[in-house]
């Protein structure tokens, strides 16, 4: 099997473990939560199993290690999705495993800049910076998702310490119709927002660097025939 075909194979794959990990962290009527979750979870196996594949058959240094990492990220947050840990635990899996495939974006991003133009070089260029775009901005809805968690849980240590404190029924850590619950709420529901656009940007991103990947392969392959 010929590393221009493994190359475009691994790019297909990445591209369709994106969208389905897309669509998996995309809160829909329509897709029950089980699904959601086995669609986020084998979204993200393709992806590292992709970008190894790719890793295996680049001939440059740069790029090989780019493809390493983000196949490194992926299967950080696979381990968060399968593994029985508690909540915070895989919130910073989650975290990590983006923050580590952003970076092997960048450096792609980076090695790219650096060369020559060649047929899909531009799709590449591009397509790894919405991928590295995408994976920063679900770490950032991730981080934020965390602390939010904290500070909910010591909301309701302080709800329940101020319990005995209530006058009439009503708490007095209300104020003006808008309590500290709203605000954390609110802040979740940006966090899901960062996460699910980061999501599609990175699917975006994906299926862009394929289109390079087989414009790359398919000049290669020419050229050596």
């Amino acid at each position: 099997m010929g590393s221009e075909f493994i190359s475009i194979f691994g790019s297909v794959i990445v591209a369709v473990g994106t969208i389905s990990a897309a669509l998996g962290s995309t809160p829909v009527n329509f897709i029950k939560s089980n699904l959601r979750n086995d669609l986020n979870l084998w979204g993200n196996v393709l992806q590292a199993g992709g970008n190894a594949l790719q890793a295996d058959v680049q001939g440059d240094v740069l790029r090989t290690v780019g493809k390493e990492f983000q196949s490194i990220g992926n299967s950080i947050v696979v381990t968060g999705l399968v593994m029985d840990f508690n909540k915070e635990i895989d919130q910073k899996l989650f975290i990590t495993g983006n923050w580590i495939q952003a970076l092997g974006g960048a450096i792609n991003v980076g090695h790219g800049l650096g060369l020559a133009p060649f047929p899909g070089h531009s799709e590449n260029i591009i397509g790894n910076i919405l991928q590295a775009t995408g994976n920063s901005l679900q770490a950032k809805g991730g981080i934020n998702e965390l602390r939010n968690s904290d500070e909910k849980g010591k909301d309701q240590k302080a709800d329940n310490e101020n319990s005995l404190n209530t006058k009439g029924g009503v708490n007095e850590n209300k104020n003006n119709g808008y309590s500290y619950r709203d605000y954390i709420e609110q802040n979740n529901e940006q966090s899901e927002t960062l996460i699910v656009t980061g999501s599609w940007i990175q699917a975006t991103g994906s299926v862009i660097s394929a289109i390079g990947t087989i414009k790359e392969a398919t000049q290669d392959n020419q050229s050596k025939s």
